[in-house]
């Protein structure tokens, strides 16, 4: 266990833009090589994946710059895939309209071009973070985890019964019930490579995918170094003291909100376009209990932590689970892991929460301060070693 803290250290220890930099590289030979060199689960897995950081990403945002418990992440999934489905398909079939799309496409529907519907897709979604941050300005503690959850059953509820108009209102089916929306359109330029991309051809949904990636740690590390990221931070550490200082708490969360939000509707539209359906089916409250996971085990507020906390869920639910399956009938028993899913992710949890309880990565303020704890008390007592910080 020594070894493997002091390597995690090493680890966070580096610059980081050499960690970025080395990143970047093994993605792009791998999106080069990957689809030739290794089978196409894997290699759909790692898409998946990256779609799944971007959410842990935007999560990061309000759970762990801006301290706000949120349990209904699952919500913005949800609006982002529709707003995919709603404007990319032939789910309004006496629309007829198109702008800037494939002439592939059937002349049916709403068919907007893709790269538009992601922007599209993120500021209604960050429209409906602030919907959400609302009603929890005054809420703290296990009242905020309780609204949030609260929100994110509502929205997949919505979704699935407003099929006879919005809310009896109308005629229009939003979501077409639990059979979604699909086939969902394609990503498309008119330049070699993006003009005519089908759901077999995986190699231009990962570069599409990492690109979104990039865009989002961008965002991440300007918000992070901003003026209001540091007032996230400050409101994280301690609200009152933050009021007292000056700062907007309503405007600071809301734009948290808002902006958390807008990412996981940013990865919730690429979904819905990669996995060619919008269900009711996708977006259950466990979806949101496993991002938040992400933001934990990475290390709450580092961003590269939050990245490898992901990347290694993510791979363990969409791929390492599969490869699994065949242990127990080598030693002759006869069950599958995926059964026993959630028991593997209690136990992972369980240990990373005793073993290393500030993450893969903490945030290297954390860090400091825990050493400091260290040196000037000999032991770190048990609030500096728990206590959420920077």
């Amino acid at each position: 266990m020594s070894a493997v803290r002091n390597a995690f250290g090493k680890l966070a220890d580096l610059d980081f833009r050499i960690l970025i930099a080395v990143f970047v590289a093994v993605m792009v030979i791998f999106g080069i090589i990957g689809e030739n060199t290794t089978n196409s689960d894997f290699y759909a897995a790692v898409i998946t994946t990256i779609a799944y950081v971007m959410m842990g990403l935007g999560l990061n945002i309000v759970v762990g710059f801006a301290g706000l418990l949120d349990l209904g992440y699952v919500a913005f999934f949800a609006i982002g895939a529709f707003v995919m489905g709603w404007l990319g398909s032939a789910h309004f079939g006496d629309a007829n309209f198109k702008f800037l799309a494939s002439d592939l496409t059937p002349d049916a529907g709403i068919h907007i071009n893709f790269f538009l519907i992601l922007v599209i897709a993120a500021a209604f979604t960050a429209l409906w973070g602030a919907v959400l941050g609302f009603p929890t300005l005054r809420l703290r503690g296990d009242y905020l985890a309780i609204v949030t959850l609260a929100f994110g059953e509502i929205v997949p509820r919505v979704f699935e019964l407003s099929t006879s108009g919005f809310f009896g209102i109308g005629n229009t089916d939003f979501s077409n019930g639990r059979q979604g929306i699909t086939p969902v359109d394609k990503p498309y330029l008119p330049i070699p490579g993006l003009d005519n991309i089908t759901r077999i051809d995986l190699k231009p949904f990962f570069f599409i995918a990492f690109a979104m990636l990039l865009v989002t740690l961008f965002l991440n590390f300007r918000l992070r170094d901003s003026r209001l990221g540091r007032a996230w931070i400050a409101v994280r550490e301690d609200e009152v003291a933050a009021a007292a200082m000056g700062v907007n708490l309503v405007r600071v969360k809301l734009w948290a909100y808002a902006i958390g939000a807008a990412l996981g509707g940013f990865a919730g539209a690429f979904l819905a376009t990669f996995n060619n359906t919008v269900n009711v089916d996708q977006f259950e409250f466990g979806f949101s209990v496993f991002v938040l996971c992400m933001v934990v085990i990475g290390g709450m507020g580092n961003i590269g932590g939050v990245v490898l906390g992901a990347i290694a869920l993510a791979m363990f639910d969409r791929y390492g689970l599969k490869q699994l399956d065949t242990l127990p009938s080598k030693v002759g028993l006869d069950f599958d892991f995926s059964s026993v899913k959630f028991g593997l992710f209690g136990f992972f949890l369980l240990a990373m929460m005793i073993l290393r309880p500030e993450g893969f990565i903490p945030n290297r303020r954390r860090k400091l301060e825990l050493h400091e704890g260290e040196h000037e008390g000999g032991v770190a007592s048990d609030e500096d070693l728990y206590s959420v910080r920077g």
